[in-house]
């Protein structure tokens, strides 16, 4: 394993490969599990966990982590943390990345939105199901599923993303949805930001909660 980091250097969305004999450690202890398909090679398999929001009660020194099956396994979502130390960062790929992982309806689409982010000076990063097929090579994509992307973006918004975006998911064959990830890691549902009024506020989520921020320094850049 690479050099340990401290809780404090994950966000919300991070992928992380845990080790695997702590993996082996903490699913002993969950006897409710057991027999679930996947889980037991998981990490073996070189495959990643997420790092999700906190709940009430998780220690600060471990780090809150999530691993969703895929729907032919029950869609199920799996809570976990463990310590820091046992944890190693990966880097998430881009949705240009992970392209080939997609539909073929999709293609289109996700060049589109490669396209927006290259005129913006941005990365956008998928989660959700296409995230997942890509990194563990099991089917999570289906007939219905939607297009999950993260855009890392500095504050304000860049003049045009969010039209931008919106004009795109008007003629798309999938609903796209996710989030606008600021510097400081909060998380603003793109639509929400986008259709919200000058004076109003929009929900922004962290690694320890959620908290209302008002909108119009947020998209202080989006008048021409």
């Amino acid at each position: 394993m690479p050099e340990p980091v401290s809780p404090e250097a994950f966000a919300r969305h991070d992928l992380v490969r845990a080790d695997p004999g702590a993996w082996a450690d903490w699913l002993r202890t969950r006897v409710d599990l057991a027999g679930i398909p996947h889980l037991a090679g998981w990490t073996a398999a070189g495959r990643p966990l997420i790092v999700r929001r906190r709940v009430p009660g998780e220690m600060a020194g471990s780090v809150p982590l999530g691993l969703p099956l895929p729907p032919a396994d029950g869609k199920r979502r799996i809570g976990l943390a463990l310590p820091a130390a046992e944890l190693a960062p990966l880097a998430a790929p881009s949705l240009a990345e992970t392209a080939e992982h997609a539909p073929a309806a999709w293609h289109g689409t996700i060049a589109a939105l490669v396209a927006l982010g290259e005129r913006h000076g941005l990365v956008p990063r998928p989660f959700g199901g296409l995230l997942w097929q890509a990194v563990t090579g099991l089917p999570y994509l289906t007939t219905t599923s939607d297009l999950d992307l993260l855009w890392p973006c500095p504050a304000p918004v860049p003049s045009g993303l969010l039209d931008g975006l919106a004009t795109i998911a008007d003629s798309a064959p999938m609903r796209i949805d996710g989030e606008i990830l600021l510097p400081d890691g909060a998380g603003l549902h793109w639509r929400e930001l986008r259709d919200a009024p000058e004076d109003g506020t929009v929900l922004a989520k962290g690694l320890d909660g959620l908290a209302m921020r008002p909108v119009a320094p947020l998209r202080a850049g989006i008048a021409a």
